[in-house]
């Protein structure tokens, strides 16, 4: 039987009991958009982030526009972003007349923190750091560098829930960071789900009229909004799993530790971890340099599921080609983009499954 690269059944099955009996209630309620549920959630989520406000949103990229759009990006406003990232960062910019500037990652596969300053410019206003694979960019250097020429911040978290840097949560580092809950996510909703949080209590205002069509008001609208709600469903699971979450982080860092540790084979080498940052594994990524379409053969041969974080980086996605880049303008990037695979990281994933993964990329050979 082949084993999934991520078997979202598992974690289900470990709360089945709270899900279903929440899932009841709340239809009971006959409330089932903008209720007690996302109102609970709110709360119960800023303040394990460690922020003052949350906001529910109906997905990421929402969360992503969202954001820009409260900093005040706008036509022909620059905003540095990974160009590793996945696309959507990208589109939370230029959703809203901004320009990406894309800044080559580190050996962490995250923002180079240090290729900032050269990409800063009149035009600059922000930094999007984005915590890719459930590890931190460097904050320390970021904050330093934002503080020093008044920039904003806007993380994406989307991969980053419960992740730290030196101790502090990601998501309490910015101006507003980004969320998204997808069922994939560490804490993964039943469908879509998103959210910003923050310590603004302008950006948690404008951000609640945004999402419910530009109004505060019953059939006032004051802006121009957008249909972004977190419905009543969504966010009691998510209040369930939240409960969860930094239990389910150690059952997943307990699996990362057996890869590390076990897995030997020199044609494989597994992300490397930064110092001051904790990983939640949201992907066990893997470097395979020059063979990973040898190994992806092998894998589907040997019945072992795997994922691409990402196969096109955004610069030479079609969606962008109006930017005017081509291959070759950002090598490290298209280099991972190369390189790049993740293997089986979910929770529930059993140890006979895990001495399975292991052994398979053991006896890999070209």
């Amino acid at each position: 039987m082949k084993l999934l690269a991520n078997d979202l059944r598992r974690q289900f099955c470990l709360y089945k009991q709270e899900y279903n009996k929440k899932v009841i209630e709340i239809l009971n309620s006959g409330w089932y958009i903008l209720g007690n549920e996302v109102k609970a959630f709110e709360e119960e989520f800023a303040a394990y982030v460690g922020t003052k406000y949350c906001v529910g949103l109906a997905n990421g990229l929402d969360a992503l526009e969202v954001a820009f759009r409260l900093i005040g990006i706008s036509s022909g406003d620059e905003v540095l972003v990974s160009s590793n990232a996945y696309i959507a960062c990208v589109m939370g910019i230029t959703k809203n007349g901004g320009i990406p500037i894309f800044v080559e990652p580190d050996q962490y596969d995250n923002i180079d923190a240090n290729k900032l300053e050269e990409k800063i410019t009149k035009k600059t206003k922000a930094i999007l750091a984005v915590h890719l694979y459930g590890q931190s960019c460097n904050m320390t250097k970021i904050t330093e560098i934002a503080k020093k020429y008044n920039l904003k911040i806007v993380e994406d978290c989307a991969q980053a829930h419960g992740t730290m840097w030196n101790g502090k949560k990601c998501g309490s580092f910015s101006d507003i960071a980004c969320w998204s809950f997808y069922p994939t996510k560490n804490l993964g909703a039943f469908g879509d789900g998103g959210a910003i949080t923050t310590n603004s209590k302008q950006y948690d205002v404008d951000a609640r009229m945004i999402r419910n069509y530009g109004s505060q008001v019953h059939y006032e609208f004051k802006v121009v909004g957008m249909n972004s709600r977190l419905d009543e469903i969504q966010a009691g699971m998510l209040r369930i799993k939240l409960k969860y979450l930094d239990e389910l982080n150690k059952e997943r860092a307990r699996t990362a530790i057996r890869y590390v540790n076990e897995i030997k084979n020199p044609l494989i080498v597994p992300l490397a971890t930064r110092p001051g940052s904790n990983n939640i594994w949201h992907q066990f990524v893997i470097h395979v340099s020059n063979y990973r379409d040898e190994l992806i053969k092998y894998l589907n041969e040997k019945e072992i599921g795997f994922n691409i974080h990402y196969p096109i980086p955004p610069h030479l996605s079609n969606a962008y080609k109006e930017l005017g880049y081509k291959k070759g303008d950002f090598p490290i990037a298209e280099r991972y983009a190369d390189e790049v695979l993740s293997i089986p990281m979910f929770n529930g994933i059993t140890d006979d499954e895990i001495a399975r993964v292991i052994e398979v990329l053991n006896n890999f050979c070209v």
